[in-house]
């Protein structure tokens, strides 16, 4: 994932606007406007790429303290964020209950062990935070999963070859979908993983949708 993303690290903003048809920009918006974040708050943008959910967050909430945390170096030097760190998401290098708010931006699918980094993120919020996360998922009609992920294959070879010259590029989204999950079933999963008030609104017959769930009291989320 790491030498993926340095790859299409540069063309990572224009892909995702282009990619989304503009649309980006107001689901994070969106995200962000429904969270509840506490004026003071102390706030993880995780997996931030570009840092777009960490701008966003310092733009509404001059108040916050951001810190953004990626696996890979181009992201994190093409985000210029005044408080960023190289992690990863299932060793978070912060001491526990130590944010209000955890962002997660389509990194969701690129955990490769998700239940570890739901973990350490339960691990790092204090109680009463907020798990906030926009992602694509698998859509629910079943009619429609197999026209959603041949579209988002589709799409990510042409733009693979147009700004890449390599199809295979950008299939990584449709790719990583195949295992994963549909949001309502993400929702029940993180009710029973510690989480509790979990709010999600859904995109394109659920292929994309965001989600917001506040921690539960002290211990650690049952994951099997």
């Amino acid at each position: 994932m790491r030498d993926l993303f340095s790859t299409i690290a540069p063309r990572y903003d224009f892909f995702t606007r282009i990619f989304s048809y503009g649309m980006d920009r107001h689901w994070k918006r969106l995200t962000v406007a429904n969270a509840a974040i506490p004026g003071e708050a102390r706030v993880l943008d995780l997996a931030c790429g570009t840092g777009d959910f960490a701008k966003l967050i310092a733009s509404l909430h001059p108040g916050a303290k951001v810190v953004g945390a990626d696996l890979t170096d181009r992201m994190l030097r093409l985000a210029e964020l005044p408080n960023a760190i190289s992690a990863d998401a299932s060793s978070l290098p912060f001491a526990s209950a130590s944010f209000d708010a955890v962002f997660i931006g389509y990194g969701l699918r690129n955990f490769p062990n998700l239940a570890g980094a739901i973990v350490e993120i339960h691990r790092v919020l204090k109680p009463g935070g907020m798990l906030v996360s926009l992602d694509f998922f698998l859509p629910e009609p079943a009619w429609f999963r197999f026209l959603y992920l041949g579209y988002l294959y589709a799409q990510g070879a042409f733009w693979g070859l147009v700004l890449h010259g390599r199809a295979r590029i950008y299939t990584y989204i449709p790719d990583s979908l195949r295992s994963f999950l549909s949001a309502k079933e993400f929702t029940t999963w993180l009710r029973n993983t510690g989480f509790h008030e979990v709010a999600a609104r859904t995109f394109l017959l659920g292929g994309i949708s965001i989600h917001w769930a506040k921690k539960g009291g002290p211990g650690k989320p049952d994951i099997q």
